[in-house]
């Protein structure tokens, strides 16, 4: 990526950063506040929006879109670290589908999964048995 794709990145990220601690500042006073923040996150939305585009190669985005159908957080979790790359200057090209793999698969390894054991009694006796020997 050159200087100007970064520089737009962290502006986009600084208007971020400024809607946020804006909403955070106070609540609205009317019904025209509901439609404000509406707005302001509309814009976030498309900041964000803006950036992917910026990092990701047509077939990484692709597959984005099709993780976040199936587990949005995820999804936004992942568009969040790659965000974060970016911002911090650790992404030097478009982001390739193989390349977002490994970032999923990182991601999942730092993720335990719940696990459920299933523990059966042992020795348990049953008088039923008994009836069947006669």
């Amino acid at each position: 990526m050159d200087d100007s794709e970064l520089e737009q990145i962290r502006r986009a990220r600084l208007e971020q950063l400024k809607a946020q601690s804006g909403a955070s500042s106070g609540g609205p006073s009317s019904n025209n506040g509901g439609q404000d923040q509406e707005r302001q996150k509309q814009h976030q939305d498309d900041a964000r929006q803006h950036i992917l585009n910026q990092i990701l190669h047509p077939e990484a985005a692709d597959r984005l879109g099709r993780i976040r159908l199936v587990k949005e957080q995820r999804a936004t979790d992942i568009e969040n670290r790659l965000i974060t790359l970016a911002q911090t200057g650790q992404l030097r090209q478009k982001v390739t589908e193989t390349q977002l793999k490994e970032l999923l698969n990182a991601m999942a390894d730092n993720k335990e999964e719940e696990k459920i054991v299933v523990s059966r009694r042992k020795g348990w006796d049953d008088d039923d048995d008994d009836l069947l020997d006669l």
